[in-house]
């Protein structure tokens, strides 16, 4: 009986630790998710998803940026490596963090997520959202573009967040792309990711 007493408590503390640990750290807007390869950007773009041999992306390409020196240049190839008929990147703090570790940021006041984006040849179709990972310390909330379809040109996307809960974001970026929809592949280009 006594150990069934100490083992409770100590699920009980380990609990309470995990709720301490759930590090959210407030920003300042505007705030920067990518606007130049290198210091003042916020996640990191570790979480790969669904065919992650489809893709290759620069995170420093010089290719025509938006704004700047740099931007994302992202080739997905279709080819189905894994299985799964459709790929994508989230932007993630910690790295690689599913929702199973502390951390995110309180973008509470934001009240959009805007990037610039353009596709190679134009016509590419893809999605962009923020939030959205699941688990014990996962993401309060969650907010799409739905399916767009990129130009040629430079085009201003954004995902609207006025109603939401942003008190703790871990997913903080993310695209996804499938072959149903380019089934040729694609290749885009993304810059200037910024919470307003």
């Amino acid at each position: 009986m006594e150990v069934i007493k100490k083992m409770k408590w100590l699920i009980l503390a380990a609990c309470l630790v995990c709720c301490l640990a759930q590090v959210v750290w407030a920003i300042d807007l505007p705030f920067v998710v990518y606007k130049e390869q290198g210091p003042g950007n916020h996640y990191m773009p570790s979480g790969r998803m669904g065919d992650t041999s489809d893709l290759s992306i620069s995170y420093a390409s010089k290719e025509a940026p938006f704004a700047g020196s740099t931007c994302i240049k992202v080739m997905y190839t279709a080819n189905l490596s894994q299985g799964a008929g459709w790929s994508g990147v989230y932007w993630q703090n910690p790295p690689n963090n599913w929702g199973n570790q502390a951390g995110g940021y309180d973008l509470t006041g934001a009240k959009k997520l805007t990037l610039m984006a353009k596709g190679n040849n134009g016509g590419e179709i893809l999605e962009f959202k923020m939030g959205g990972i699941m688990g014990s310390c996962g993401d309060t909330d969650q907010a799409s573009t739905g399916p767009v379809q990129l130009t040629n040109e430079w085009q201003k996307y954004e995902v609207d967040l006025s109603a939401l809960d942003l008190s703790n974001i871990i997913g903080g970026f993310c695209f996804s792309i499938s072959s149903m929809e380019n089934p040729e592949g694609a290749t885009f280009y993304l810059d200037e990711i910024t919470y307003e």
